[in-house]
């Protein structure tokens, strides 16, 4: 039986604008198989939401909170939820 896809929503804080975060994120979102996107917010956080296994998810979360992203990350605020309509491809907004 396949895992049950979820969505997650993490704000990513600290240095992570310019620095080429979002596309190490689609990158990381690519490989694991999952969909969503990055964004830079107007405060300075990058958001990003991606759906796919819980499995996947939680790895790229790990991956965000790794320290072993461009940039510098301070803190990684994470929502779980259901997964919503379908997201098409991980992409860098």
């Amino acid at each position: 039986m396949p895992e049950p896809e979820v969505r997650l929503t993490a704000w990513v804080h600290g240095y992570v604008q310019g620095v080429g975060f979002r596309w190490w994120t689609r990158a990381r979102g690519l490989e694991l198989g999952l969909t969503g996107y990055a964004y830079n917010r107007p405060d300075g956080r990058v958001e990003v939401v991606a759906q796919g296994p819980r499995t996947a998810c939680q790895r790229l979360l790990d991956l965000l909170q790794s320290g072993a992203t461009p940039g510098s990350v301070d803190a990684v605020v994470a929502d779980w939820s259901q997964a919503g309509e379908p997201i098409r491809g991980f992409s860098a907004r």
